[in-house]
């Protein structure tokens, strides 16, 4: 019994250390979204950190349009990458985690 619980914690620290690379690499990949014109372009990392943000000319004559670009892309590209974020550690996560019963908080 006393080697399971070793092997499982051996197993678990492995999985956070797959966890810590998963999230390295994620700060790597890039989301990009725009609005429907491409009037506005934004850019993320599956981390969710702004990587760049660019607006044309033209919205900048109409703040209160800009702005509402803003939220709705920024919304979606956070979307997106939220969805590539969980997918990713999720699997990591899920592959990586013992079959314990009652202990299904990764899923």
């Amino acid at each position: 019994m006393f080697g399971d619980i070793m092997g499982m914690m051996g197993k678990l620290k492995e999985t956070q250390q797959k966890i810590e690379d998963t999230k390295k690499r994620l700060d790597t990949v890039l989301i990009d979204e725009q609005s429907n014109d491409g009037l506005l372009k934004v850019t993320l990392t599956a981390n969710r950190k702004v990587k760049s943000i660019a607006i044309d000319d033209a919205l900048l004559e109409d703040k209160e349009q800009l702005e509402d670009y803003l939220v709705l892309v920024m919304n979606k590209a956070i979307e997106k990458a939220t969805n590539v974020n969980e997918a990713e550690l999720g699997a990591v996560a899920k592959e990586g985690m013992p079959n314990i019963p009652g202990l299904d908080m990764f899923k």
